[in-house]
């Protein structure tokens, strides 16, 4: 391991998206930090991809913001730096506005708006040392309304945060890259299906971005499945 090697966080790590993407960045050199809010697949997921020397993994509710702050620590403790931030963390709720609890409603609007947010905050510092990355993930919902979906409005406030900051960053070197894909083949949803995108296929979407050039900021990528109509 060298100690310059570059280091890649990722939020919402232990399935899906966020898994594929860390096996993705493990593969291009990448040390990682990890973090979700349950720690046991997630120290699988280290242990996977290099253990302790390689890959960090961190308990965080993207929610709390002390959580956020301990990650960040956590982190520059272990590395000493951080290069790539990804607010990946995320879920879905029932479309129509009479579906699901109220609750519910409130734990996705945190987690999905707030969570994303409190993320980019806890690690522009960081970011700002090393010229670094940040990514946001969208959705195909972002870009265009989805019938009864609370779930959308949330991704279309990704959308706006990720040109509001692209804008707050301009002349510190950070980019500024909003992932939005269709329908993905991952938890998300309770069921599988034919035709759907798969996480490895976002993950390379993601390191796409990440691995261009420093003078090119690859703003958003909108990936759909080919069968996918809306």
């Amino acid at each position: 391991m060298a100690d310059d090697d570059r280091v890649f966080l990722i939020t919402g790590a232990s399935t899906g998206i966020g898994a594929a993407t860390a096996h993705r960045a493990a593969q291009d050199g990448y040390r990682l930090v990890l973090a979700a809010r349950s720690l046991d697949k997630l120290e699988a997921l280290a242990d996977e991809l290099g253990g302790e020397q390689r890959a960090l993994a961190v308990r965080c509710d993207v929610t709390d913001w002390d959580d956020q702050q301990a990650m960040v620590a956590a982190a520059l403790e272990r590395f000493g730096r951080l290069d790539v931030a990804f607010a990946n963390a995320g879920f879905g709720a029932a479309r129509g506005f009479l579906s699901d609890t109220p609750e519910h409603w409130r734990a996705m609007v945190l987690t999905n708006v707030l969570g994303a947010a409190y993320t980019v905050r806890a690690t522009l510092p960081a970011l700002k040392e090393t010229k670094g990355h940040v990514l946001l993930t969208g959705s195909v919902a972002g870009r265009r309304a989805i019938v009864g979906s609370l779930y959308s409005s949330t991704k279309w406030a990704i959308s706006g945060m990720g040109e509001s900051l692209r804008q707050d960053v301009d002349g510190t070197g950070i980019r500024v890259t909003v992932v939005e894909p269709g329908m993905v083949d991952t938890p998300f949803f309770e069921a599988s299906a034919e035709g759907r995108l798969q996480a490895d296929d976002v993950a390379r979407a993601v390191m796409f971005a990440v691995a261009q050039p420093p003078h090119v900021d690859v703003n958003e990528i909108l990936i759909r499945p080919t069968a996918q109509s809306g």
